[in-house]
C-alpha cells in the first residue's frame, strides 16, 4: 500500500488504476468512487492497518470500457502499470504512471466519436475579451480566437468542448449541459512569454509571424501556449506532431449564438431520441471520419467571403453534373480511414501494426482519388487534389515492413513481413524447425510405447508435453517425468522434449524483442510523413464534404442559390430541408418567401399546427446552407449574405436554470434586438406569449417597429397577435402572410401554403379537437368562446385585460384592438381640475358619470 499511496499522492484529482495481475484496483476513496460510478462491488482487504481498506477493481481486458464511463462522467483516470514481470521482480514489482486520461485528452478510438472533434479548451479572459484555443489531441487540429465576454458561451457551445482549462485566478463559465470538465492550472502557465516560448518551441520557429498571429493577439498566444503546455503534461509527446494553429478571425465567418444553434437544430435535434431531425443528419453524406468533422465545423461557421462561398458552389455543381465520377469518389473515401487520427498516433509512437496497416491501405486509394478528380476543372476541385501528396514512399515502406496478416497487438508476433530481416527470418526457421521436431515426436513415441493415444500438446502455463491417459499408465518408460495430473490423464516431459522446448522458447523470446525493435524503428522512420499525412487528410476531407453536398442535393432535388451582396432574400418554392425527409415523396408543400428593401418584415399569423414554425426555420436553414456552399431545397433561390441569423423560438433550455418562461423570451429578444444589423436575418416566434395579453401585444409592436425603423434587418414573425397585423398598414416595409387553412364546418384541414394577408382567426378549439379532446370538452369550449365573444362585442370590461390565443379577430368576428378608444367617462375625468370644483359641482359630476357608465 505504500506504493499506491506515494503514487496517489502524485494524482491526487485523478482516479488510480493500480495494475496487479490481470486486474486494475482501485483502493481507499477511489475504490469507494469507483464502485458507486460503475457499479463494481466494493470489498476491502487487511493490510495490517487497524481498519480494512477498501478495494475494487475491473478486469485488465475491460479497461476500454470503463475508462470510456468514466471519461464519459468528466473523470481524470491515471493508470499505473507493472514496469516487469512479476515472476521475475525482486520484491515489489515496479509500477509507474504510465498514462493520465482526462475527458480532453483521450485518444483511444473507443473514447472517441469518429465524426466529432474532441476539444480540449484553453481560456484567458482579458478585459472585454477572453482568449481561446482548442486543441483536439486526437487530430492534432488546433483553433484560436478571440470573444467578447458576452459570446464565450456561445463560441464554447460551437466547439463542445469536453475539458476546460483555465487560470487559477478565474472562474469558469457555466456549463448547463455538465458535458466540460473544468480544469484550473497554475496562472503562470497562462503567462505570455512562457505560452510563446512553449509555442515557438514546439513548433521549432523563431517566430509566431507565421502563423498569422498579429499585434494585439496576445491572449490568442497565451491561450494557445497553455493548451499545448497541458496536453504534453498530461501525454508527453502528444503535442510532438500538432498541425500549424489556424487564427478564426470574426470577420471570416457567421457568429452563430446557441439559441440559434439549438432552435435550428443544425447539428443536434432538441429532442435528443430524433437523432435524424438534425440539418446535420439531413447533409452528412460524408465517407470518411474526417469528412464528418469537417462538415460539422462548417455547418457552425457559415462563409461571409463571396468568393469562397462561390468556389465551394462550383465545386459542388460540377461534382452534381458528374454522376459517375461522384460515385467513384465516394468509394474511394469510403476506403480511406481517419487520416488525421491515424497521423498522431504514428507521430506520438502510439500506433500499432494494424493502424500502420490502415494508414498504408488508405493511402492506396489516394491515386484513384486523385484520378478521379482530375478529370474535374473546378478551381477548388482542382486546388484540394491537383497538388495532392499521394504517400507512395509512405506505403511502400510499411508494405516492405509489415505482414498482410499482421495481429493487432504487437506481442502477438508475426508483425514483420519475412523478408524485411535475415535475422528475424533466421530464428523463425529456427523456431519453426524445432515445432516441426516436436510435433514429430508423437509419432516416434507412440512407436517407442505401444501407446496409440499418446500425444504431444503445448499450453502456456505448463509448455509442452506428452499426455497418457490412465489406462495406458502402466505403459510408461522411466524417461518419462510427470508434469501434471488430470482426471483422466498424465502429462510427461522427457529430456529430448525439454532440450527442444527451450530451444522453440529462446527462439521465441528472441523474435519477440527482435520484432518489437524492428517495428519501433520502422514507426519510428514513418515519423517525417505525418505533416504530410496531415496535410492530405484535411484535402480528403474537404472533397469528401462537397461530395456529400453533391450527393444529398441530386437526392433531395436541391438547387444552387444565387448569393450575392444585395439585399433581397427570394426563395422561390423553399422546402424545409428535414422535415421534407420524414414525409413522404412530395408531401411536402413548398412555400415562396421574399424580403427585400419594400417588405423587410413578414407578419405571419395563422393557426396552431399550420406550419408557421417550420416557415421560419425552414427561412433560416435555407440561408445558412447556402453560406456554407451548399445547394439549397427550393426551386430556385436569390439569397444575401448575412452577417447573422437570429432565431427565438421556444423556451430553450434555460428553464433548467430557473428562469420563467417569460424572462427566457425577454433575454432572448433583448440579445436579438442588441446583435441584429441590417444584414441581419431575424427569425421571431411568439414574442409576447408568457406575459398578458396588452403587454404581450406591446412588446411585440415594440419589437417589431424597433427592426423596422432602427436596426432595418429582414425578419419574420410568426404571432398569433392578429393586432400586429396592422402594422402593415402603418409600416412602409412591413407586409402580412398567413399559413392557410380550410374550413368544413366545425373542422379545419391544413393547407400548410403561404398567402397574402393575414388570418383571421387562430382555430384554437379545431386544433383542440384534433388533438383527441372529449367532445363534451369542446362542445363547452364553443359555449364559452361564442359568450366571451358576444360580451366583449357588447363592451363588456371584464375581457379587456386579456384573451386567449384562440380569439378570433377579423372577418367579422371581434377582435381586440390595439389601443382601446377611452370611455367618455374617463375622458371627461381626466379633464377636470377638481381643485376648482365646488363640492355641489363635484357631486353633479359623479351623478353624471354613472348615468354615463349605465348607457355605455
Amino acid at each position: 500500500m505504500r506504493q499506491w499511496r506515494a503514487v496517489k499522492s502524485r494524482h491526487r484529482d485523478a482516479l488510480v488504476f493500480f495494475r496487479v495481475g490481470d486486474f486494475y484496483e482501485l483502493f481507499c476513496g477511489d475504490a469507494e468512487e469507483g464502485a458507486r460510478l460503475l457499479g463494481l462491488t466494493l470489498t476491502s482487504r487487511n493490510n495490517g492497518a487497524a481498519d480494512d481498506v477498501p478495494l475494487a477493481g475491473v478486469p485488465a481486458k475491460a479497461l476500454d470500457e470503463y475508462l470510456g464511463r468514466l471519461v464519459g462522467l468528466g473523470k481524470r483516470v491515471a493508470i499505473c502499470e507493472q514496469m516487469e514481470d512479476p515472476a521475475e521482480a525482486k520484491g515489489i514489482v515496479r509500477r509507474e504512471v504510465v498514462e493520465t486520461v482526462t475527458p480532453g485528452t483521450v485518444v483511444a478510438d473507443a473514447l472517441l466519436e469518429a465524426k466529432r472533434n474532441n476539444f480540449v479548451v484553453s481560456l484567458v479572459p482579458a478585459g472585454p475579451t477572453v482568449g481561446i484555443a482548442a486543441l483536439d489531441v486526437s487530430t492534432g487540429q488546433l483553433l484560436v480566437l478571440e470573444a467578447a465576454r458576452s459570446e464565450v458561451e456561445d463560441e464554447l457551445e460551437r466547439l463542445d468542448p469536453r475539458e476546460l482549462l483555465f487560470p487559477q485566478t478565474d472562474d469558469p463559465p457555466a456549463d448547463d449541459r455538465g458535458r466540460r470538465v473544468c480544469t484550473v492550472r497554475p496562472a503562470w502557465l497562462f503567462d505570455l512569454e512562457t505560452a510563446r516560448e512553449e509555442l515557438v518551441r514546439r513548433y521549432r520557429v523563431q517566430s509566431l509571424d507565421g502563423f498569422g498571429f498579429e499585434p494585439g493577439d496576445e491572449n490568442l498566444v497565451r491561450a494557445a501556449g497553455a493548451a499545448i503546455a497541458y496536453v504534453e503534461e498530461i501525454r508527453p509527446g502528444a503535442a510532438e506532431y500538432l498541425r500549424a494553429p489556424v487564427i478564426r478571425r470574426s470577420d471570416t465567418v457567421m457568429a452563430l449564438d446557441s439559441m440559434t444553434r439549438r432552435n435550428l437544430e443544425l447539428v443536434e435535434p432538441l429532442r435528443p431520441h430524433d437523432a435524424d431531425a438534425s440539418l446535420l443528419s439531413v447533409l452528412d453524406g460524408t465517407r470518411s471520419p474526417m469528412g464528418g468533422r469537417l462538415l460539422r465545423s462548417w455547418l457552425l461557421s457559415p462563409l461571409l467571403d463571396g468568393q469562397e462561398i462561390w468556389k465551394r458552389q462550383a465545386g459542388v455543381a460540377e461534382l452534381f453534373d458528374s454522376p459517375a465520377t461522384r460515385t467513384r469518389l465516394r468509394s474511394s473515401l469510403g476506403a480511406i480511414r481517419d487520416l488525421d487520427r491515424l497521423a498522431t498516433k504514428l507521430g506520438s509512437g502510439r500506433a500499432g501494426p494494424r493502424e500502420i496497416l490502415a494508414l498504408a491501405a488508405s493511402i492506396r486509394e489516394l491515386p484513384a482519388l486523385a484520378d478521379e478528380a482530375g478529370e474535374l476543372e473546378s478551381d477548388i476541385v482542382h486546388e484540394l487534389t491537383g497538388a495532392i501528396d499521394l504517400l507512395e514512399d509512405v506505403e511502400v515502406r510499411i508494405s516492405e515492413a509489415i505482414a498482410a496478416d499482421a495481429p493487432a497487438a504487437l506481442g502477438d508476433g508475426g508483425v514483420i513481413r519475412r523478408g524485411f530481416s535475415r535475422e528475424l527470418d533466421e530464428l523463425r526457421d529456427a523456431r519453426d524447425s524445432a515445432r516441426d521436431f516436436i510435433a514429430s515426436l508423437q509419432a516416434r513415441e507412440r512407436e517407442r510405447t505401444g501407446i496409440a493415444s499418446l500425444k504431444v500438446g503445448y499450453n502456456k502455463v505448463f509448455g509442452y508435453y506428452l499426455e497418457v491417459t490412465r489406462p495406458n499408465l502402466s505403459r510408461v518408460p522411466e524417461d518419462y517425468v510427470r508434469k501434471q495430473t488430470l482426471s483422466n490423464a498424465e502429462r510427461f516431459f522427457t529430456p529430448e522434449l525439454k532440450t527442444w522446448e527451450e530451444k522453440v522458447f529462446g527462439a521465441e523470446d528472441k523474435i519477440a524483442k527482435l520484432e518489437q525493435s524492428l517495428f519501433i524503428r520502422v514507426r519510428g522512420e514513418l515519423n517525417f510523413a505525418v505533416p504530410r499525412i496531415q496535410q492530405t487528410s484535411r484535402r480528403v476531407a474537404a472533397l469528401d464534404v462537397l461530395t456529400a453536398f453533391a450527393e444529398v442535393a441530386e437526392r433531395q432535388a436541391y438547387v444552387r442559390p444565387r448569393v450575392g451582396g444585395g439585399f433581397a432574400l427570394d426563395i422561390v418554392a423553399g422546402r424545409h430541408p428535414v422535415v421534407e425527409t420524414m414525409l413522404p415523396p412530395n408531401d411536402f408543400i413548398p412555400n415562396d418567401l421574399r424580403l427585400d428593401e419594400e417588405r423587410r418584415i413578414v407578419i405571419l399569423t395563422g393557426p396552431n399546427m399550420a406550419g408557421k414554425s417550420t416557415v421560419l426555420r425552414q427561412a433560416g436553414l435555407i440561408q445558412i446552407m447556402a453560406q456554407i456552399g451548399s445547394f439549397v431545397p427550393a426551386d430556385s433561390a436569390e439569397v444575401p449574405i448575412c452577417d447573422r441569423v437570429f432565431t427565438r423560438v421556444g423556451a430553450s433550455d434555460s428553464l433548467a436554470r430557473g428562469q420563467s418562461t417569460f424572462m427566457v423570451e425577454m433575454n432572448e429578444t433583448a440579445a436579438i434586438v442588441h446583435g441584429a444589423t441590417d444584414r441581419s436575418l431575424v427569425l421571431l416566434d411568439e414574442i409576447g406569449r408568457g406575459t398578458s395579453t396588452y403587454d404581450g401585444v406591446s412588446i411585440a409592436w415594440a419589437v417589431t417597429e424597433h427592426l423596422h425603423d432602427h436596426v432595418g434587418a429582414k425578419a419574420v414573425f410568426a404571432t398569433h397577435y392578429h393586432e400586429l397585423t396592422q402594422l402593415a398598414d402603418r409600416l412602409p416595409a412591413v407586409r402580412n402572410l398567413n399559413v392557410a387553412v380550410r374550413e368544413t364546418g366545425d373542422d379545419i384541414v391544413f393547407l400548410r401554403r403561404l398567402e397574402d394577408g393575414g388570418a383571421d382567426r387562430s382555430y384554437g378549439i379545431q386544433v383542440a379537437r384534433l388533438a383527441g379532446f372529449p367532445p363534451s370538452l369542446i362542445e363547452r369550449a364553443m359555449e364559452l368562446l361564442a359568450e366571451l365573444e358576444g360580451r366583449h362585442s357588447g363592451g363588456d370590461d371584464a375581457l379587456g385585460g386579456g384573451r386567449g390565443g384562440g380569439e378570433p379577430a377579423g372577418g367579422g368576428q371581434p377582435q381586440l384592438p390595439l389601443f382601446e378608444v377611452a370611455h367618455p367617462a374617463v375622458e371627461r375625468l381626466r379633464a377636470l381640475d377638481p381643485d376648482h370644483l365646488t363640492p355641489r359641482e363635484a357631486l353633479d359630476i359623479l351623478y353624471a358619470l354613472r348615468a354615463a357608465a349605465r348607457e355605455r
